[in-house]
C-alpha cells in the first residue's frame, strides 16, 4: 500500500504526547472505577469462580477489540474519536451507534461514580449524599477541563497510589484471621450468564483507545504494549478485590459498594483506607471516561477546537450534568447502572471495531508500524460479537422477568 502521508494532522482534537506509563495508567484508571466496587455484590449469587471465568473471557475479548480500534486509529491521518473513526470507515449509522454506546456507557459509569462517591463521603464525613457527590465531582471536572496530558499525569500518580492502598487492604484481609475463602469459592450457574454484563462493564477503557492513539503517535509500537499492560493489571485487580471482600464478609453481608462492608469487617482504619481507595478508583475512572466523553462530543458534533472555551464549557456541561441529575432523580441504582451500561455498550463495541478495522485495512491513509496479529482473524471477530450479543439478550430477558437476574 502506498504511504500517502506519515505526518498526523490536527483537527478539532490536538496531538498530545503520552508516555507508556501514562497511557497504561489511563487504561487502569479508566477500568478500575465503580465496576470493581460492585463486582463482589454482583457476583454474590453466582460465586467468585464464575466471576473469574467471565473476567478472563471479557478481558481477552475486550483487549482484542481495543487493539482493533488502535490499529484503525493508527491508519488514520487525522486524530479522531470513536464516532469520527466509525463514520469514516463504517458510515453515518456506525458513528451514531458508537456515539450512543459511548453515551450509554459513560452515563452509566458517571451515574455510578456520582452515587457511589456520595454514599462513601456520607459514611466517612457525615455529609448528605448529594453534597458528597458534589465534593467529589468538582476536582474530577477540573482535571477533565485541563485535558489529555493533565489526565495522563494525574492518572499515573493516582493509579499508583490506588494500587498501593489496595495491596494494603487486601493483605490485611487475608492476614486478619477473619477471611474464609470458602465464602467466595462456590458456583451457582443459574446466575452465571448475567454476571458477564458486569464483567464487560469493568473493561470500559476501549473508549479511551483513540485518546491513547492520539497521545502515542510518536511511538506507535508502544500503543499495544500500553493497552495489554493496562488490561492485565486491570484483570488482576478485578479478580483480587471480590475474592478478598467475599472471603471476609460472605455473600450475605456484602453491600452494593463493597468497600463499605469490607471496611466495617476490618475496623475503623480499614473503613477509611478501603473507602479512600474507592474514591481514588472512581476519580481516576471519572477522569478517563469524562475526558473521552468530552472529546467524543466534540468529534461527533464537529465542534470547534476542543480547547476553544465555549466548546469546552458546552461539552463539560453535557458530560457532567446529566449523570448528576439521573443519580439523584432516583432513576437508576448503582448496580443497575453497571449492568445496563455494560450490556448495551458492550454489544455495539463488539461489532463496530470489527467493521472499522476491516474497512480501515482496505481504505487506510497510513500504513502503520504496528498491526493486529492472529487475533484479528474473522473467527475471533465473530466469536467476540456472538458472546457480547448473547450477554445482551440475557440481560434484556432478565430485566423483563423471563430469566433470573444476576442480583
Amino acid at each position: 500500500m502506498e504511504e500517502k502521508n506519515l505526518q498526523p494532522e490536527e483537527g478539532a482534537l490536538r496531538v498530545t504526547k503520552l508516555t507508556l506509563y501514562e497511557a497504561a495508567a489511563i487504561i487502569v484508571g479508566a477500568n478500575i472505577g465503580s465496576g470493581i466496587l460492585g463486582l463482589a455484590y454482583s457476583s454474590r449469587k453466582a460465586g467468585w469462580p464464575i466471576l473469574l471465568l467471565w473476567l478472563i473471557v471479557a478481558g481477552v475479548f475486550t483487549t482484542f477489540s481495543m487493539l482493533y480500534v488502535a490499529e484503525t486509529a493508527l491508519r488514520t491521518q487525522k486524530p479522531l474519536q470513536l464516532p469520527g473513526l466509525a463514520e469514516k470507515y463504517v458510515g453515518k449509522l456506525g458513528a451514531v451507534l458508537v456515539f450512543i454506546s459511548v453515551v450509554a456507557n459513560s452515563m452509566g459509569c458517571m451515574i455510578a461514580y456520582t452515587s457511589g462517591s456520595g454514599n462513601i463521603l456520607c459514611t466517612l464525613l457525615g455529609l448528605p449524599n448529594w453534597a458528597g457527590s458534589l465534593l467529589f465531582t468538582v476536582p474530577c471536572v477540573l482535571v477533565v477541563w485541563l485535558g489529555l496530558k493533565a489526565t495522563g499525569l494525574w492518572e499515573k500518580f493516582m493509579s499508583t497510589g490506588m494500587v498501593v492502598l489496595l495491596a494494603v487492604i487486601v493483605l490485611a484481609s487475608f492476614l486478619s484471621g477473619k477471611a474464609d475463602i470458602s465464602r467466595a469459592v462456590y458456583a451457582d450457574w443459574t446466575y452465571a450468564v448475567p454476571l458477564l454484563s458486569s464483567a464487560i462493564f469493568c473493561y470500559i477503557a476501549q473508549y479511551a483507545v483513540p485518546e491513547l492513539a492520539r497521545g502515542m503517535r510518536h511511538t506507535p509500537k508502544k500503543l499495544p504494549v500500553a493497552i495489554i499492560a493496562g488490561m492485565v493489571v486491570t484483570g488482576m485487580l478485578l479478580a483480587i478485590v471480590p475474592l478478598a471482600v467475599l472471603s471476609l464478609t460472605g455473600a450475605d453481608q456484602v453491600t452494593e459498594v463493597a468497600t463499605l462492608a469490607w471496611g466495617h469487617a476490618l475496623g475503623t482504619w480499614a473503613l477509611y483506607t478501603a473507602n479512600i481507595f474507592a474514591l481514588c478508583a472512581m476519580m481516576t475512572s471519572y477522569w478517563a471516561v469524562g475526558g473521552s466523553m468530552l472529546t467524543n462530543i466534540v468529534d461527533m458534533f464537529k465542534l470547534k477546537d476542543e480547547h476553544d472555551p465555549k466548546t469546552r464549557i458546552t461539552a463539560i456541561i453535557c458530560t457532567v450534568l446529566p449523570p448528576f441529575i439521573l443519580a439523584y432523580g432516583g432513576f437508576v441504582s448503582f448496580v443497575d447502572a453497571i449492568g445496563l451500561a455494560g450490556t448495551f455498550g458492550g454489544v455495539i463495541m463488539s461489532i463496530v471495531p470489527v467493521l472499522m478495522l476491516n474497512s480501515a485495512r482496505k481504505h487506510s491513509e497510513i500504513e502503520p508500524e504496528w498491526k493486529c496479529g492472529w487475533y484479528a482473524h474473522p473467527a475471533i471477530q465473530g466469536t467476540i460479537i456472538v458472546v457480547f450479543s448473547l450477554a445482551a439478550v440475557y440481560f434484556i430477558c432478565s430485566m423483563v422477568g423471563i430469566l433470573p437476574a444476576g442480583w
